[in-house]
Protein backbone atom coordinates (compact mmCIF):
# COMPACT_ATOMS: atom_id res chain seq x y z
CA UNK A 1 0.00 0.00 0.00
CA UNK A 2 1.79 2.87 -1.03
CA UNK A 3 1.35 6.31 0.83
CA UNK A 4 1.85 9.47 -0.80
CA UNK A 5 1.48 13.15 0.49
CA UNK A 6 -1.40 15.77 -1.09
CA UNK A 7 -2.17 19.03 0.24
CA UNK A 8 -0.20 17.89 3.36
CA UNK A 9 -2.26 15.18 3.84
CA UNK A 10 -0.81 11.08 3.71
CA UNK A 11 -3.46 9.45 1.30
CA UNK A 12 -3.09 6.21 -0.21
CA UNK A 13 -5.32 5.92 -3.29
CA UNK A 14 -7.02 2.49 -3.98
CA UNK A 15 -6.07 1.37 -0.60
CA UNK A 16 -9.02 -1.24 -0.61
CA UNK A 17 -9.08 -3.00 -4.19
CA UNK A 18 -13.10 -3.35 -5.38
CA UNK A 19 -13.20 -6.45 -3.89
CA UNK A 20 -12.22 -5.55 -0.54
CA UNK A 21 -14.46 -2.60 -0.30
CA UNK A 22 -17.83 -5.02 -1.35
CA UNK A 23 -16.37 -7.26 0.97
CA UNK A 24 -15.58 -4.94 3.99
CA UNK A 25 -19.39 -3.61 2.97
CA UNK A 26 -20.81 -6.69 4.07
CA UNK A 27 -19.24 -6.54 7.64
CA UNK A 28 -20.49 -3.01 7.96
CA UNK A 29 -23.80 -4.35 7.24
CA UNK A 30 -23.65 -6.43 9.74
CA UNK A 31 -22.62 -4.08 12.61
CA UNK A 32 -24.89 -1.57 11.29
CA UNK A 33 -27.55 -4.12 11.95
CA UNK A 34 -26.40 -4.74 15.53
CA UNK A 35 -25.69 -0.86 15.74
CA UNK A 36 -28.76 0.82 13.60
CA UNK A 37 -27.50 4.36 12.24
CA UNK A 38 -28.58 7.42 13.32
CA UNK A 39 -28.86 11.20 13.42
CA UNK A 40 -26.72 12.93 16.34
CA UNK A 41 -28.56 16.23 17.23
CA UNK A 42 -25.91 19.63 16.51
CA UNK A 43 -25.78 21.89 20.08
CA UNK A 44 -28.94 24.05 18.34
CA UNK A 45 -30.62 21.09 18.74
CA UNK A 46 -30.95 20.38 14.69
CA UNK A 47 -29.92 16.96 12.98
CA UNK A 48 -26.96 16.22 11.03
CA UNK A 49 -27.43 15.37 7.38
CA UNK A 50 -25.21 12.63 7.88
CA UNK A 51 -26.71 9.42 9.83
CA UNK A 52 -23.85 7.38 12.09
CA UNK A 53 -22.73 4.39 13.64
CA UNK A 54 -19.79 2.54 14.99
CA UNK A 55 -17.65 -0.68 15.56
CA UNK A 56 -15.18 -0.93 19.04
CA UNK A 57 -15.69 0.66 22.41
CA UNK A 58 -16.45 4.00 21.52
CA UNK A 59 -18.87 5.95 19.50
CA UNK A 60 -18.84 9.41 18.88
CA UNK A 61 -21.92 11.61 19.87
CA UNK A 62 -23.63 15.01 19.69
CA UNK A 63 -26.94 16.54 21.60
CA UNK A 64 -27.85 19.50 23.14
CA UNK A 65 -25.18 18.90 25.57
CA UNK A 66 -22.46 18.90 23.55
CA UNK A 67 -20.24 16.51 21.96
CA UNK A 68 -18.87 13.55 23.51
CA UNK A 69 -17.66 9.88 23.04
CA UNK A 70 -20.42 6.92 23.90
CA UNK A 71 -19.87 3.11 25.15
CA UNK A 72 -23.53 2.00 24.13
CA UNK A 73 -26.02 2.91 21.19
CA UNK A 74 -28.10 5.53 22.11
CA UNK A 75 -31.07 3.65 21.21
CA UNK A 76 -30.46 0.27 21.77
CA UNK A 77 -28.03 0.72 24.57
CA UNK A 78 -25.69 -2.09 23.64
CA UNK A 79 -22.34 -2.09 22.79
CA UNK A 80 -20.87 -1.46 19.61
CA UNK A 81 -19.85 -4.55 17.55
CA UNK A 82 -15.95 -4.97 17.36
CA UNK A 83 -14.44 -3.16 14.11
CA UNK A 84 -13.88 -5.17 10.89
CA UNK A 85 -10.52 -6.42 10.11
CA UNK A 86 -10.34 -5.05 6.45
CA UNK A 87 -10.49 -1.44 8.46
CA UNK A 88 -8.14 -2.68 11.15
CA UNK A 89 -5.07 -3.52 8.50
CA UNK A 90 -5.80 -0.39 6.93
CA UNK A 91 -5.52 2.08 10.60
CA UNK A 92 -1.99 -0.50 10.79
CA UNK A 93 -0.48 0.84 7.21
CA UNK A 94 -0.83 4.47 9.14
CA UNK A 95 -0.47 3.16 12.76
CA UNK A 96 1.54 0.33 14.68
CA UNK A 97 1.66 1.30 18.41
CA UNK A 98 -2.02 0.26 19.10
CA UNK A 99 -4.96 -0.61 17.51
CA UNK A 100 -7.97 1.87 17.17
CA UNK A 101 -10.65 1.89 19.78
CA UNK A 102 -13.37 3.34 17.72
CA UNK A 103 -14.33 3.19 14.15
CA UNK A 104 -16.97 5.73 14.04
CA UNK A 105 -19.06 5.50 10.08
CA UNK A 106 -20.72 8.36 8.87
CA UNK A 107 -23.40 7.55 6.10
CA UNK A 108 -23.20 10.35 3.14
CA UNK A 109 -26.68 10.78 1.42
CA UNK A 110 -27.35 13.00 -1.71
CA UNK A 111 -27.29 16.56 0.10
CA UNK A 112 -25.16 15.84 3.26
CA UNK A 113 -21.87 17.73 4.33
CA UNK A 114 -19.67 18.05 7.11
CA UNK A 115 -18.86 21.32 8.28
CA UNK A 116 -15.16 22.55 9.74
CA UNK A 117 -14.31 21.24 12.48
CA UNK A 118 -11.64 19.59 14.52
CA UNK A 119 -11.37 16.31 16.17
CA UNK A 120 -10.06 16.74 19.55
CA UNK A 121 -12.36 14.72 21.97
CA UNK A 122 -9.69 11.95 22.31
CA UNK A 123 -7.11 11.35 24.66
CA UNK A 124 -3.67 11.17 23.23
CA UNK A 125 -3.09 13.43 19.80
CA UNK A 126 -0.17 11.69 18.61
CA UNK A 127 -2.61 8.94 17.34
CA UNK A 128 -3.87 9.87 13.95
CA UNK A 129 -7.14 9.65 12.69
CA UNK A 130 -7.69 7.59 9.73
CA UNK A 131 -10.36 7.84 7.05
CA UNK A 132 -11.31 5.23 4.72
CA UNK A 133 -14.16 5.89 1.89
CA UNK A 134 -16.02 4.08 0.56
CA UNK A 135 -18.93 4.69 -2.13
CA UNK A 136 -18.97 8.38 -4.39
CA UNK A 137 -16.21 10.77 -4.36
CA UNK A 138 -16.20 12.83 -1.64
CA UNK A 139 -14.75 16.62 -1.70
CA UNK A 140 -12.29 17.03 1.54
CA UNK A 141 -11.05 19.93 2.92
CA UNK A 142 -8.96 20.93 5.41
CA UNK A 143 -7.49 24.38 6.87
CA UNK A 144 -5.12 24.94 9.91
CA UNK A 145 -5.53 24.72 13.52
CA UNK A 146 -7.59 28.27 13.59
CA UNK A 147 -10.76 27.95 12.17
CA UNK A 148 -10.37 31.26 9.68
CA UNK A 149 -6.78 29.17 8.85
CA UNK A 150 -7.07 28.95 5.08
CA UNK A 151 -8.34 25.91 3.16
CA UNK A 152 -7.92 23.63 0.24
CA UNK A 153 -9.60 20.50 -1.05
CA UNK A 154 -9.27 17.47 -2.78
CA UNK A 155 -11.37 14.69 -3.78
CA UNK A 156 -11.54 10.97 -2.24
CA UNK A 157 -12.46 8.12 -3.93
CA UNK A 158 -13.52 4.68 -3.09
CA UNK A 159 -11.30 2.88 -1.46
CA UNK A 160 -8.85 5.92 -0.30
CA UNK A 161 -7.45 6.17 2.86
CA UNK A 162 -6.10 8.85 4.41
CA UNK A 163 -4.53 10.24 7.88
CA UNK A 164 -4.99 13.39 10.00
CA UNK A 165 -1.30 13.10 11.77
CA UNK A 166 1.68 15.28 13.05
CA UNK A 167 0.72 19.15 11.56
CA UNK A 168 -2.34 18.15 10.40
CA UNK A 169 -3.41 15.78 13.60
CA UNK A 170 -5.97 19.21 14.76
CA UNK A 171 -6.44 21.07 11.51
CA UNK A 172 -10.01 21.95 11.04
CA UNK A 173 -11.47 19.88 8.07
CA UNK A 174 -15.03 18.35 6.42
CA UNK A 175 -16.46 17.66 3.51
CA UNK A 176 -18.10 20.53 1.15
CA UNK A 177 -19.78 17.49 -0.88
CA UNK A 178 -20.36 14.41 -2.58
CA UNK A 179 -20.50 13.14 -6.55
CA UNK A 180 -24.23 11.90 -5.55
CA UNK A 181 -24.33 8.54 -7.58
CA UNK A 182 -20.98 8.35 -8.93
CA UNK A 183 -20.25 5.07 -8.39
CA UNK A 184 -22.65 1.56 -7.83
CA UNK A 185 -20.79 0.68 -4.39
CA UNK A 186 -23.90 1.55 -1.95
CA UNK A 187 -27.60 1.13 -3.58
CA UNK A 188 -29.09 3.64 -4.08
CA UNK A 189 -26.00 5.96 -4.10
CA UNK A 190 -24.49 7.97 -1.22
CA UNK A 191 -20.64 7.72 0.22
CA UNK A 192 -19.48 6.15 3.79
CA UNK A 193 -16.81 7.27 5.61
CA UNK A 194 -14.74 5.41 7.99
CA UNK A 195 -12.81 7.14 10.84
CA UNK A 196 -10.75 5.26 13.07
CA UNK A 197 -9.24 6.58 15.90
CA UNK A 198 -7.89 5.99 19.53
CA UNK A 199 -10.21 8.03 21.75
CA UNK A 200 -8.58 6.19 24.96
CA UNK A 201 -4.98 6.41 25.86
CA UNK A 202 -3.01 3.22 24.85
CA UNK A 203 -1.94 0.73 28.01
Amino acid sequence: MSIETIQGVPVSRGALSPEEQAALLTDLRAVAQAAPPFSPMTGWGKPMSVRITAAGRFCWFSDRRGYRYIEAHPETGQPFPPIPEAALRVWRTFETRADPDCCLINHYREGARMGLHQDRDEADFSFPVVSLSLGDPGLFRIGGTERKSPTRSFWLHSGDAMALTGETRLAFHGIDRIKFGETALLAGGGRLNLTLRRVAKAD
